[in-house]
Parts: structure tokens; C-alpha cells; sequence
């Protein structure tokens, strides 16, 4: 039977911060969408896409569902593995979402070419920089002192998430941002997306290995659901390895064949265009009578 303080997590809570978070998020896609869009783009050209919308409207849920009841508090104060969830929804979810629902000349009007915006944004979202700068971050959002200061101070775990989210958004763009010369080719973004499924292993290894509670924060009497430190921890370490593995590795399988498609195509066309120009007896008959019968004079060697 649970305990009162068990039942405590499921008591409705309202987070103010996070209903003005996404009713402003809302506020700002329906601006752009309805009062600058229409001014930035050609007549008969719709500001936003039908798939646009779509991406934002699941961000923006996601967002929700990620930052308010129940997963705020349970991810807070109970389980450390629920924690992770919500790390990942901020970081590896959300993100690509909000920029595959960027439409191009809103991305334009934000990333200017000679604003000081632009200049910081096109170097921040260079692979390596944007790659390294989200890696780091992460490795610190599992670093003792910090997780269970954050638990603690609201504004402090609240920041965390921000940077998070933002240096996710830089670490996303090479691959799916709204810029075209800010994405990398295919085969890049394979390699790219590679290279960030394996460094997230080695703080989630830590955590699936450990023998004693890493964070203090996580270990108290209060167990939900009866599940303990260990498991939660091992939980946490697996769903940081496998979940956001085979989340990347299946986003590398659509990059691969998306390419191979690609390619397929490149091959067809070329191949089209080869026989097309190839030489035909019909086309050198017809190249003869178009010039008509030569001349005694017009024969070489003929004496």
C-alpha cells in the first residue's frame, strides 16, 4: 500500500511558469505565422506549410508534456530515470521539432547575414563547435554537485534546461535546421549523429554501473512505486544508452537510405540522359540528308 507522501505526487500541481512558457511559445508561432509571414513572403505562397505546423504543434505538446505535471515532479523529486526522459524529450525530441517547423524566411529574418545574431548563430551551429559545446553541457548536467543542487533551486534547474535546449537547437541544426547552407550533406549528418550517439555512453555507464547512490538528491526513504536507488539509476543509464541510441541510430537509417534514394536517382538520370544523347544509325541518316550530297570538289583525294 502506498504511503500518504507516495500520493502526494499525484495531487494536481500547477506550474505557472511553464503555462506562460508555452502560451508565450504559441503566441509567438501565431505572430509569425499570421502578421509577419505574409509580409515576407511572394502572394500565393503560404508563410507556413501544412508539415511546419505539424512539427510545431507536437513541439510544443512535447514541450508541455515534458515541463509540467506529473513528469516535472516526478523527474524532480522521485526518479532520477524519469529524469532522463525528460532530458532527452528537451534535448534530442524537441528541438529538431521546433526547427523542422521553422519555415526558411522566418529563419532568415532571425539569422541575418551582417547582424551580430548571425554572425554568433552560423559559428555556434558549425559542427564541431555545436557538437563539443552539447556534449559538454550534458556531461555537466550529470556531474554530482550539480544534479543535486539543481533539485534543490528552481532557477538553477531551470537554467539548466535552458542551456540545454539551446545548445541542443545548435548541435541540430547542421542536420535538420531551416538554413540550407547551414546543414551538412548526408553522409556528414550520418557520421555527425554517429559521433553523438557514443559520447552520452560513458556518463550512462556510469550510472548503470555504479554500486552506491550518485546523487544524494534521489535517495530518500520515499520510493515511487517501490523502485529503489540502484534500479533507478540503472534505469536512468540505460535509458541515456539505449533509448537515445536507437533513437539517433534509427534517425542514421532514414539518413542512409534517404541517401541511398538519393543517389539511386542521380544514377537513373544520368544513365537517361547518356541514352538520350547516344548515336543512332536513324540519327546519322538523318544528319546525311540534312546536308545534302557532296561535291566533286568537296571530295578529298579524288584526282
Amino acid at each position: 500500500m502506498l504511503l500518504a507522501a507516495e500520493l502526494d505526487i499525484w495531487r494536481y500541481q500547477i506550474h505557472a511558469e511553464v503555462w506562460l512558457l508555452i502560451a508565450g511559445i504559441v503566441a509567438l508561432g501565431w505572430y509569425a505565422a499570421h502578421v509577419i509571414g505574409p509580409t515576407a513572403v511572394p502572394d500565393g505562397q503560404p508563410p507556413v506549410t501544412r508539415a511546419q505546423t505539424g512539427y510545431f504543434a507536437a513541439a510544443v505538446t512535447l514541450l508541455w508534456v515534458a515541463s509540467d505535471w506529473p513528469m516535472h515532479d516526478i523527474s524532480e523529486e522521485y526518479l532520477y530515470a524519469v529524469h532522463m526522459v525528460q532530458h532527452l524529450l528537451i534535448t534530442f525530441v524537441i528541438p529538431p521539432l521546433f526547427l523542422l517547423a521553422t519555415p526558411q524566411w522566418l529563419a532568415r529574418l532571425i539569422v541575418s547575414r551582417d547582424g551580430e545574431v548571425g554572425i554568433w548563430v552560423r559559428r555556434l551551429t558549425r559542427p564541431l563547435v555545436a557538437g563539443l559545446l552539447f556534449n559538454a553541457l550534458v556531461a555537466l548536467s550529470h556531474v554530482p554537485v550539480i544534479v543535486n543542487a539543481s533539485v534543490d533551486n528552481g532557477p538553477l534547474h531551470y537554467g539548466l534546461h535552458v542551456l540545454l535546449f539551446t545548445s541542443a537547437l545548435a548541435m541540430w541544426t547542421p542536420v535538420c535546421g531551416p538554413l540550407p547552407e547551414l546543414r551538412i550533406s548526408l553522409p556528414a549528418q550520418m557520421l555527425y549523429l554517429f559521433l553523438m550517439s557514443i559520447i552520452p555512453t560513458i556518463p550512462a555507464a556510469w550510472l548503470t554501473f555504479a554500486d552506491n547512490a550518485v546523487y544524494q538528491a534521489y535517495d530518500h526513504d520515499v520510493r515511487l512505486w517501490g523502485i529503489t536507488v540502484a534500479d533507478d539509476q540503472q534505469a536512468a543509464g540505460l535509458i541515456m544508452k539505449i533509448v537515445g541510441g536507437m533513437y539517433l541510430w534509427t534517425l542514421i537509417a532514414i539518413l542512409f537510405f534517404r541517401w541511398s534514394f538519393d543517389h539511386a536517382e542521380d544514377n537513373v538520370r544520368v544513365r537517361r540522359v547518356t541514352l538520350d544523347d547516344e548515336l543512332t544509325y536513324e540519327a546519322v541518316v538523318d544528319e546525311f540528308d540534312r546536308l545534302g550530297e557532296p561535291t566533286r570538289e568537296a571530295i578529298p583525294g579524288d584526282g
